[in-house]
């Protein structure tokens, strides 16, 4: 696993004390119970252990046994922070997004949407995230209360994310009148998708270049 979330095992006199009673809290994914606030150090091992894992055996042979030894903390730990295997997975991949995607204020629409597209497409040519993507994808089809998280945990905060940009824009008086800031997050992600989930064309490195122009009709440098 890189350093995007984190690696490694957390250390035993955490794990014991995990394990006497530690619960959830905090932020991410996790669907957890009241009590002390969970530790992020094992939190970032159960992530990376969670997508490290998802690589290795597939989401099928993915378990929650699995993603604590992994990350060597208990598993009532792992069932406490989250209610299933594809919600662990859910949290690393929004845990990802937020770290190295940035909502940036670089002076302009067109440069904003620069910084981020070039972020946004950079993770998802990761096979790993993109791996996950298509898996939890396709569980929020199969399972309705999941399918309400990763929309609201995922997808809405993507869209959060982006509108920051469209609003600044506003308030600086260059965005564009078409297309409408509604219609700009469809397209964004409209485009993700269906290149991830199809499979048909790859997330090119030029691509943000193509949407700017789309989106703004200007091409940063130009």
């Amino acid at each position: 696993m890189d350093q995007r979330i984190g690696s490694g095992r957390v250390r035993d006199g955490e794990r014991d004390g995990e394990r006497d009673g530690e619960r959830g809290g905090g932020s991410g994914g996790g669907a957890g119970v009241p009590g002390r606030k969970r530790s992020e150090e094992s939190r970032r091992a159960i992530l990376a252990a969670a997508m490290d894992l998802a690589g290795e055996v597939g989401f099928g042979a993915l378990t929650i046994e699995g993603i604590a030894a992994r990350s060597g903390t208990g598993k009532q730990t792992v069932y406490r922070w989250w209610p299933s295997k594809a919600d662990v997975l859910l949290d690393a991949l929004a845990t990802q997004a937020d770290l190295h995607i940035p909502i940036p204020d670089a002076g302009s629409y067109a440069a904003d949407l620069h910084e981020f597209l070039t972020a946004t497409f950079a993770l998802g040519r990761d096979e790993r995230v993109a791996r996950v993507l298509r898996v939890l994808m396709a569980q929020a089809q199969i399972d309705p209360e999941f399918g309400e998280r990763f929309r609201a945990e995922f997808l809405q905060r993507r869209r959060d994310a982006l509108a920051v940009i469209v609003d600044r824009a506003r308030e600086r008086g260059d965005l564009p009148a078409s297309p409408p800031p509604g219609l700009v997050a469809d397209i964004v992600f409209g485009v993700i998708w269906y290149r991830v989930l199809a499979g048909h064309r790859p997330l090119g490195e030029g691509l943000p270049a193509e949407l700017i122009a789309t989106l703004s009709g200007t091409i940063p440098g130009r």
